[in-house]
């Protein structure tokens, strides 16, 4: 049985998720991160639910991972557009998850995505975190603190200009690309799912989609799609059985076309004299 683990014995000088801003001042980039967000969180709902039935997970998007205390705290935070924390509450203590505080929970982030609108530079960004000549703290990259800080077990960017996607999986301390499967996926063997690519329409958007398909390579439905395929079936269930109907309507009314014909045809031999249809070896029973 799973634990579920909730928060670190912390000095109460550091600060939680309801004391660290929880928005920035930046824009989102681009019209698709919102839908991408939703397709993958609501297609990997019924994985979740087997994976967790005690409903012990979260998932940010957009949200604050804050790694290290800085002033301004935001310096020390940074936000994924889509991340996955299995085994940890949805609330603290009763409230809503404002932001992902690292130095207050056990687990890092299982799988952290990012949507790049430009190429990919930022998310690819390795630089670490280094004090300057002038006695400051440089910035560092985003894949560095992916890779060397939070130390999520699996990390993809998707170029959405460029429908290109990469993923990495934290081996000895360091991302290694991960390799395209035969049906061009990348396995997350945890979740028993895989990532890849899908060109379709979602809400009023037909364009290339970040997804999840299950190890079988079967593609994991939103509700929505569910319930389009659920509509279909029925549709063709009683098309089916009108068909069948049809054809049994058909079948009884030959049937009966038969029947009336073999009436007939003893009506017409009743009124022969029996002697003759003796004499031609036909005998009626009545």
């Amino acid at each position: 049985m799973t634990e579920t683990l909730t928060q670190l014995d912390i000095p109460k000088g550091f600060p939680d998720h309801t004391q660290l801003p929880d928005r920035d001042n930046n824009f989102v980039k681009n019209f698709q991160e919102h839908p991408q967000s939703i397709i993958l969180t609501d297609s990997l709902t019924e994985v979740l639910q087997k994976l967790h039935p005690n409903q012990d997970y979260c998932i940010g998007q957009d949200c604050g991972i804050y790694w290290r205390e800085t002033e301004p705290p935001e310096t020390g935070a940074v936000a994924p557009d889509w991340f996955y924390v299995p085994n940890v509450p949805a609330k603290l203590d009763g409230k809503s998850r404002r932001s992902y505080v690292l130095w207050r929970e056990f687990m890092a982030p299982w799988i952290v995505l990012e949507f790049a609108s430009a190429n990919g530079e930022e998310e690819r960004d390795r630089a670490p975190l280094q004090l300057m000549p002038d006695g400051n703290i440089s910035k560092p990259g985003k894949f560095w603190v992916y890779e060397k800080v939070i130390r999520s077990p699996y990390y993809a960017i998707y170029e959405i200009n460029h429908e290109r996607l990469e993923a990495y999986h934290l081996v000895d301390f360091s991302y290694q690309k991960i390799e395209l499967n035969e049906r061009g996926h990348y396995p997350i063997p945890h979740l028993g799912v895989e990532l890849g690519l899908w060109q379709g329409s979602y809400q009023n958007q037909t364009q290339m989609w970040l997804r999840w398909w299950d190890l079988d390579g079967n593609l994991l439905l939103t509700g929505h799609e569910q319930a389009g395929l659920e509509k279909l079936r029925v549709e063709q269930e009683k098309k089916r059985t009108a068909q069948e109907k049809k054809r049994a309507d058909k079948e009884k009314k030959r049937a009966d076309q038969e029947n009336q014909k073999l009436e007939a045809l003893l009506e017409k031999l009743r009124s022969i004299d029996p002697a003759q249809l003796q004499a031609l070896g036909i005998e009626l029973n009545d």
